[in-house]
């Protein structure tokens, strides 16, 4: 049981965290269908659209903010599990069979919850990837291949914030067409790029939404199947 409400905690995370990017999206895609057919704007209508970029900015630095804050209030625990400063191979080799694939996949599902974490919600920093425990290396191959991946995600964060990739080619591309409004040039190519960024964006989210659904009704069934076994008499 406690496992579940692990994943629990952290699937509720993720769907507040995709909640927020849902109202960012939408206001972005307005932006881009109100600017449907122009090539080149007057300064007023101009300064009218960078005020709203300027809105849907302050709103995904505000997303991040209330993410950060989710994570350190109820995450905590999930980011200690991945990070303690001990040496998990002698863990491992400390339970055979059943009990050491148990600790072995618990191990491996707080990591790809902490990578898909830092992806949809917030990464504080890298050194939550960190780990400078030697004998991982130099261990079995699954501790092995766990260190290699924790490297490699660590690798790629160079700053905090929500490193989703869409999320961050739709800001960007949310940025061009704001400095291109301000030079005064044309702009539907780049109305066309924050529209093909941002439905990508979409189609993460939604798709990650429905997988999210289905694994809160697995966790909710597979917890009436083990209260069913534990209270069988």
């Amino acid at each position: 049981m406690d496992e579940s409400s692990r994943l629990w905690d952290a699937c509720h995370v993720l769907k507040s965290a995709i909640s927020g990017m849902e109202n960012y999206y939408s206001a972005a895609s307005n932006i881009a269908s109100s600017l449907d057919g122009y090539h080149y704007l007057s300064p007023e209508h101009s300064r009218q659209v960078i005020r709203a970029i300027n809105v849907c900015q302050r709103e995904i630095v505000g997303l991040e903010e209330e993410n950060k804050s989710l994570l350190e209030t109820r995450i905590q625990a999930l980011s200690q599990c991945v990070n303690q400063n001990i040496c998990m191979e002698s863990k491992l080799n400390g339970f055979s069979g059943f009990r050491g694939v148990l600790y072995a996949m618990r191990s491996v599902s707080s990591l790809l919850l902490m990578i898909l974490l830092s992806g949809l919600a917030y990464c504080c920093s890298s050194s939550c990837f960190h780990h400078h425990d030697h004998n991982m290396v130099l261990g079995s191959g699954f501790m092995v291949s766990m260190a290699l991946l924790k490297q490699k995600v660590a690798e790629e964060i160079d700053q905090p914030g929500i490193l989703m990739f869409e999320l961050q080619q739709a800001k960007g591309a949310m940025e061009e067409l704001k400095m291109e409004l301000e030079r005064g040039g044309e702009i539907q190519v780049k109305v066309e790029n924050i529209k093909s960024c941002f439905g990508l964006l979409r189609c993460g989210v939604e798709t990650l939404t429905g997988q999210l659904d289905d694994f809160f009704d697995d966790i909710v069934e597979c917890r009436k199947k083990l209260l069913d076994i534990c209270t069988q008499r």
